[in-house]
């Protein structure tokens, strides 16, 4: 066993989860063919930079390889993918600033707080 995150060979376990619940794994699949697709509206380099994105913020490292891979495929260029990740990095954090605001609503007024 691995003592380590993301170990490449633990993609090898997706087999076994297809045989354990092998609906669920048919629709999750699926899922991802709709970042594949070239018939949608948006360009299929836009698709994968838009998942690479996805991917930045989810943290899956699979995910930023394979779709990284793509958007090269599909003609995304460098300058491109460091742009996609500063707007995926903007985004993260405005999300914190917000959920903070969320906790700070949480938290209640406190009378005794200085500035």
């Amino acid at each position: 066993m691995s003592s380590h995150y993301h170990d490449p060979g633990d993609l090898a376990q997706l087999k076994r989860m297809h045989e354990l619940a092998p609906t669920e794994f048919e629709a999750w699949l699926n899922l991802d063919k709709i970042v594949g697709r070239s018939d949608g509206a948006i360009p299929q380099k836009y698709r994968e930079l838009m998942a690479i994105a996805v991917a930045l913020t989810t943290q899956c490292p699979y995910c930023i390889e394979v779709h990284t891979r793509a958007a090269k495929r599909a003609g995304a260029s460098a300058i491109e993918l460091a742009e996609t990740s500063f707007i995926a990095a903007a985004l993260r954090a405005g999300a914190a600033a917000t959920h903070g605001a969320m906790a700070m609503k949480l938290y209640g007024d406190d009378p005794a707080a200085t500035a």
